[in-house]
């Protein structure tokens, strides 16, 4: 079997680690990772410790889904102390790292009152040294700013944090990835790899070119255990659907929550890769309908339901570059997406608002993106524009309409859309559900459910629709689709505000003579 030509199996998927917890910006970028380990992910290992039966009765009972809670059975404590203990010894430098940015930044509060910020370099904490710039507004509030790229250089990005689990899906949900680390399983291929290594690229472009199972034992440096398991999750048969390409015009096809593949016979173009590999249901597109060459993967932003590594690793190998929008350069709260992801192997553009990335017969315009990250200065956030095949599709992610006037300039920058594709989920989460680990000063839980995750309402979503002038909305599932629970840990009803919401906007959009929808699995758009 070792020299027969072999595909991955359609329902593999591949869940990216980082000390066994799953990957997102937040832990993997070095900076913001420090923070979320110190101050999320240990104290809730500890919390499990104390209390396991606590944890798994609250990770089951529906009204705390999307808590954190660690959905671990009792049995296998002692896997989650090897594991905290694991993290104590071997990410010291990182917790001291996490130790020392609240340090530096009460070193700031105390003693940065206009003046000049250059004696306070020394009294810095020395694993911040050399790595931050002390820096004022210009309404004299002192900040410290990460020289982001140096850090990955440092001591703080460990790649040896990495590694991959493969198996194939079950259709069942994954525990809520924020919360539960992932223990070694006899049903499931571990692979104690960075996510960079090329074995893993080559292991996912025979999703669409067959290779041999010798040539991926040799590229993932597998041992005969783990080639006999990888055996498993091959076959001799393509599963690629038969029109995943088109031969003439333009065609959207909806792949659920806010991914869009944008194709004419020449170019192919992505956003918001969060694909399903469970090909069995028939109820959605999944992996197996992507084309076998996409030129861009348009990223929006960096909330892990909008840059899923365990989507974007599958395609690494086939994709021209992946167009991220820019960050503010140094912000706590606001990592370089482009840095993290070319840290990790892929090719990248960088993108500022209007700024143009050009395809086979087509283009790319980023256009600004507003709120939904509650009220921090958070840059590294981009809708776009597209245009192909003689249609301009506004891809407008989560992006809110709380100042319509912005839509009305980029209107009169770019034309009038043809289709927009809108963000409704207008009751998010609050502040500290996502960004709790980076706050060095607590905030009240008032304060907090007041700055919330949150795209447009009725209202907001029609006055982008009014200063655009589309001729068809279209609003994403928000988490409804039962293959995102993981992820987005989402519950709806028809009553729930979100859902009511889109009815009202829909009833608007017929008033007015707009196509409208709520979409949900798969809906496809030709011309």
């Amino acid at each position: 079997m070792t020299d027969d030509q072999l595909f991955l199996r359609s329902k593999v998927i591949i869940e990216p680690l980082v000390d066994r917890f799953f990957a997102w910006p937040y832990t993997l970028a070095p900076v913001q990772a420090a923070m979320n380990l110190a101050n999320l992910q240990v104290p809730l290992l500890e919390s499990y410790l104390q209390s396991p039966q606590v944890h798994v009765a609250a990770s089951n009972n529906p009204d705390l889904r999307g808590g954190y809670f660690i959905n671990i059975a009792e049995e296998r404590a002692d896997e989650v102390r090897d594991l905290l203990a694991a993290i104590k010894r071997d990410r010291a430098d990182m917790l001291r790292f996490a130790e020392a940015i609240a340090a530096g930044q009460e070193l700031l509060r105390a003693n940065a009152t206009g003046f000049d910020l250059t004696p306070l370099y020394p009294k810095l904490p020395p694993e911040l040294g050399g790595l931050v710039e002390l820096a004022y507004d210009t309404d004299n509030q002192a900040q410290i700013r990460f020289l982001e790229p140096l850090v990955y250089k440092s001591g703080v990005y460990q790649e040896s944090r990495q590694s991959v689990q493969l198996s194939l899906e079950t259709g069942i949900e994954r525990p809520f990835i924020l919360s539960t680390p992932r223990l070694p399983s006899p049903d499931v291929l571990e692979l104690g790899l960075p996510f960079r290594h090329t074995g893993l690229e080559e292991l996912f472009k025979s999703r669409v070119r067959p290779t041999t199972l010798g040539h991926l034992r040799e590229a993932l440096e597998l041992d005969d255990t783990q080639a006999k398991q990888l055996s498993g999750l091959l076959t001799d048969r393509s599963s690629q659907a038969e029109d995943r390409h088109i031969e003439a015009g333009g065609r959207i096809r909806y792949f659920g929550h806010a991914c869009l593949v944008l194709q004419t016979p020449e170019a192919a173009v992505v956003t918001d890769p969060f694909i399903s590999a469970d090909s069995s249901v028939g109820d959605r597109y999944t992996l197996d309908d992507l084309p076998d060459r996409i030129d861009l993967v348009l990223i929006t932003h960096g909330h892990q339901d909008h840059i899923v590594l365990e989507t974007l690793m599958q395609l690494r190998g086939r994709v021209g570059a992946f167009v991220l929008p820019r960050s503010s350069r140094g912000n706590l709260a606001d990592p370089s997406m482009a840095l993290m992801l070319k840290a990790q192997g892929f090719p990248v553009i960088e993108v500022d608002d209007f700024d143009e990335v050009e395809f086979p017969g087509g283009r790319i315009t980023a256009t600004p993106f507003l709120g939904e990250h509650c009220d921090l200065d958070i840059r590294a956030k981009s809708t776009y524009w597209a245009e192909l095949a003689g249609k301009k599709i506004f891809i407008g992610a989560d992006s809110s309409g709380i100042e319509p006037q912005l839509y009305r300039y980029i209107k009169e920058h770019l034309g009038t859309a043809d289709l927009a594709f809108l963000g409704m989920e207008c009751d998010g989460a609050p502040l500290t559900w996502l960004y709790q680990a980076l706050l060095t000063i607590p905030v009240t839980k008032k304060m907090s459910s007041s700055r919330k995750l949150s795209g447009s309402n009725a209202d907001q979503a029609a006055a982008i629709m009014t200063e655009l002038g589309a001729k068809e909305a279209y609003v994403y599932a928000m988490g409804e689709e039962p293959w995102l629970g993981h992820v987005m840990a989402t519950t709806y009803t028809e009553d729930t505000y979100q859902i009511k919401q889109i009815e009202e906007f829909l009833t608007w959009c017929k008033g007015r003579g707009i196509r409208a929808g709520h979409l949900y699995g798969q809906q496809e758009w030709r011309w």
